[in-house]
């Protein structure tokens, strides 16, 4: 996933937008009025989606999910399975469930605003029930220079809490275990987090010894 070619990949808002909801609200429109012209409808079945379906666009008006995570509320919520499995498969239809759309957006995202790697994102995902193909997709929005690029910040970011040049080997160790514990919580890769933490130190220790 690292090192792939960067794809011109859609950016969809995590919320969802109007025109989406206003898409969505129509086509039921229609369905229903569909409904009462159709006698073989099964309007039993109807009045059980309606439920799950308004629970639904209320998980989805607060942010956008996956199909996988809007599942595991609804069966929370003890809503039967095969109802739920219908409502998913109806909002799929009319565009609000999109793990493509999702995943992509959740990875620019993330990537940009907390500095998360590839690695971390890709468990994020995996715990969102995101399928391999279309986390490799999204994924492809970050190459190795973005990687390093943005573990060089985080790095720098943290250094800049350094205040005087460590006095010893002992205080310099535990300074650089904290720039290194910023990098790894984010999933960066140990060995490049090390090299940029020690050249992020030594800058750091050089602009205080000039000061």
């Amino acid at each position: 996933m690292h090192g792939m070619r960067r794809r011109g990949l859609s950016v969809t808002a995590q919320q969802p937008s109007e025109e989406k909801l206003a898409k969505l609200r129509q086509a039921l429109e229609d369905y229903a009025e569909g409904a009462v012209r159709n006698p073989l409808i099964d309007h039993e079945a109807e009045e059980a989606k309606a439920d799950v379906r308004a629970r639904a666009l209320r998980l989805l008006d607060e942010r956008a999910r996956s199909r996988h995570e809007l599942h595991e509320r609804l069966v929370k919520l003890e809503f039967a399975e095969p109802v739920i499995e219908d409502v998913l498969d109806d909002l799929t239809g009319v565009g609000l469930i999109n793990d493509e759309a999702f995943a992509t957006e959740w990875v620019r995202q993330r990537h940009a605003r907390r500095g998360k790697s590839a690695r971390a994102l890709n468990q994020e995902l995996i715990r969102k029930g995101i399928a391999p193909a279309i986390r490799e997709q999204a994924l492809e929005q970050i190459d190795d220079d973005d990687e390093e690029e943005m573990a060089w910040k985080l790095a720098v970011k943290k250094a800049k809490s350094i205040k005087h040049v460590p006095e010893d080997r002992a205080e310099r160790d535990k300074a650089l275990r904290r720039i290194v514990g910023v990098l790894a919580r984010r999933g960066f890769n140990g060995g490049m987090s090390l090299n940029l933490a020690r050249r992020a130190l030594d800058e750091r220790c050089e602009e205080l010894g000039t000061a």
